[in-house]
């Protein structure tokens, strides 16, 4: 399937399960391509919430513009629809200064309501029953200019590469950011619920040792990239590559 033309280059869109390595290898394609990048995680939207939902840092980004992070305070509410209309205006942004749009995420939903151009009953809408059911059901066609790559893994693969990142991500550096969370938003934020700050604050309160928030904490995720990756699936339009194939094969595309 052809994306790329000399006159024109569609919305590259990376997406992957959780722990897939969309983040890094999406900042390397946009220093290669000029891209500036839009991210589509439901949780990277939150304010303060960056070790735990793995955001990439200042240092991380390699001075390649991020959008789509720090909108909003944990528990505020942002919906589907909402992020739909800022990821739009964003590309319009990006590509009036001559950049690529890439868009990275493994939120199915904010990535399908994008390029299948959902429409909402209202303001609000939030989920699947919020949506139109015309647009719904009509994932058969591509509203728009897009080129989508997904990450693949094998199940043995993605497992330890979610353990190693679990790890990593238990530090003290977590442990200062989620007593600051729960002191300035309480657990009355869904957005800190059945994540890595529950199980790190259970930690630090006693109620679980070291090794059992890990392992919580991965079964979390686990369950999270197979919901993702059985979204993902329904998709036809998704060109799935390992990860050390999806730099050449997105640069060999677009430098056509």
């Amino acid at each position: 399937m052809e994306f790329a033309s000399e006159k024109f280059c569609p919305t590259l869109v990376i997406l992957g399960p959780t722990g897939s390595g969309k983040t890094g290898v999406s900042i390397e394609i946009a220093k290669r391509l000029n891209g500036e990048i839009i991210s589509a995680d439901s949780r990277a939207i939150y304010k303060g919430m960056d070790i735990g939902t793995a955001k990439p840092n200042i240092e991380e980004r390699k001075g390649i513009p991020h959008y789509g992070l720090d909108l909003v305070e944990p528990g505020e509410r942002f919906t589907v629809a909402d992020w739909k209309s800022y990821a739009e205006a964003k590309i319009k942004e990006i590509r009036l200064k001559g950049k690529l749009p890439i868009v990275v995420g493994g939120t199915g939903l904010y990535i399908d309501a994008l390029v299948y151009d959902y429409h909402f009953k209202g303001p609000t809408g939030n989920k699947i029953g919020d949506i139109e059911q015309k647009s719904c059901s009509d994932r058969t066609e591509i509203k728009g200019d897009f080129c989508i790559i997904g990450i693949k893994w094998s199940t043995d693969e993605l497992r330890e590469r979610l353990k190693k990142r679990i790890d990593q991500m238990f530090s003290p550096e977590l442990y200062e950011e989620t007593k600051k969370l729960v002191q300035k938003y309480g657990w009355g934020s869904g957005a800190m619920k059945s994540d890595i700050y529950e199980f790190a604050y259970k930690y630090l309160e006693g109620e679980l040792s070291l090794e059992e928030a890990k392992e919580k904490c991965f079964y979390e995720d686990w369950h999270l990239a197979k919901r993702q990756m059985t979204w993902f699936k329904r998709s036809p339009y998704i060109k799935w590559l390992e990860l050390e194939k999806v730099l050449p094969f997105v640069i060999k595309l677009y430098m056509k």
